[in-house]
């Protein structure tokens, strides 16, 4: 992989700041080279991610019954959606200074 598609499989998951879902889909269908495309589909499934465990929220709090389990649940879900979102963050910086720095 030459030093543009680097670049260029490395701002997929630099998106994270701009663009998250957008821009892995763009270079996902535009760009031939595969590598490339590999890192776009994984840039934009760690960015759907969140949404996903937002989805899974809104679903358990339909679930509940009594308000005592909603208010904990929310507490609960509200925890794990920003650890998720913590960690996902982080991961897509940590792939993509890897991706620059690996030669």
């Amino acid at each position: 992989m030459d030093s543009t598609q680097k670049v260029l499989a490395s701002c997929c998951y630099f998106s994270i700041f701009v663009a998250p879902l957008l821009f892995p889909i763009i270079v996902y269908f535009v760009v031939p080279h595969e590598e490339v495309k590999c890192h776009a589909k994984k840039a934009f499934i760690s960015h759907l991610l969140p949404f996903f465990c937002l989805f899974l929220i809104f679903l358990l709090v339909f679930v509940m019954n009594t308000p005592e389990q909603i208010g904990a649940i929310v507490l609960i879900a509200m925890l794990l959606f920003g650890f998720v979102n913590l960690v996902i963050f982080i991961w897509n910086i940590v792939k993509g200074v890897q991706l620059l720095v690996n030669e």
